[in-house]
């Protein structure tokens, strides 16, 4: 069964899927960047663990309350060690895989609708994509938007609104789809149509309800 959001596809034309990015488009392993991050540290996956995600700072760059300059400098500083940019972006790219099958999709739909990616994230993401997951840029091009850019971030209603407004499209002529549940409520908050993504076959599913799923 599809939430009440996704049942009223009938009504309304999807003009754009908006992607998230980490457990979506690709498989995030916090623990890997964790592992490599406390190696490089000469620390432990606990202690950077806590110092970067428990203590709420990672969430200070994905609401863009650091600049990327002072959230790579006070990434470093919290895990006691001075953590250049490149060995940063190493760490990141080293918890990402792509999801082949997630990107697949994504190449079929862009052919009769537009694409992009909302994720939380420091704008060093964005700034690297390239680096982190290169199959990204050939898809969706420069509409990879990290929450850090609009200064707020999901599920603050406000930030689908900001990415909307910078893709100049109306709120109900998109399809958001997240792997977190407060994420899509957040969505649909913000007017949009949204899925919550557990699997690859129930988001066909999805997109076949909303029309949006050819046979090449």
């Amino acid at each position: 069964m599809f939430g009440q959001s996704e049942s009223a596809a009938v009504t309304d034309k999807i003009n754009l899927v908006l992607f998230d990015m980490d457990n979506v488009l690709c498989d995030y392993d916090r623990g890997k960047r964790v592992a490599w991050l406390a190696e490089l540290a000469g620390s432990t996956s606990e202690f950077i663990h806590k110092a970067i995600w428990e203590s709420g700072f990672e969430l200070l760059g994905d609401c863009g309350a650091l600049d990327a300059i002072d959230y790579l400098q006070g990434f470093g500083e919290r895990i006691g060690y001075p953590l250049s940019l490149d060995q940063w972006v190493e760490a990141r790219r080293r918890s990402m895989q792509a999801n082949r099958a997630m990107l697949e999709i994504a190449g079929s739909l862009r052919k009769t609708v537009d694409i992009a990616v909302l994720t939380n994230n420091t704008t060093l993401v964005a700034d690297h994509i390239d680096t982190l997951l290169p199959d990204l840029r050939p898809l969706f091009g420069s509409q990879i938007y990290t929450s850090a850019q609009f200064k707020t971030a999901k599920p603050d209603p406000r930030c689908y609104r900001l990415c909307l407004s910078k893709l100049d499209v109306r709120p109900e002529s998109v399809l958001f789809v997240d792997d977190l549940s407060a994420n899509v409520a957040g969505a649909r908050e913000a007017g949009l149509h949204a899925h919550h993504h557990t699997s690859v076959e129930r988001f066909r599913q999805a997109l076949s309800a909303y029309g949006l799923l050819h046979d090449d």
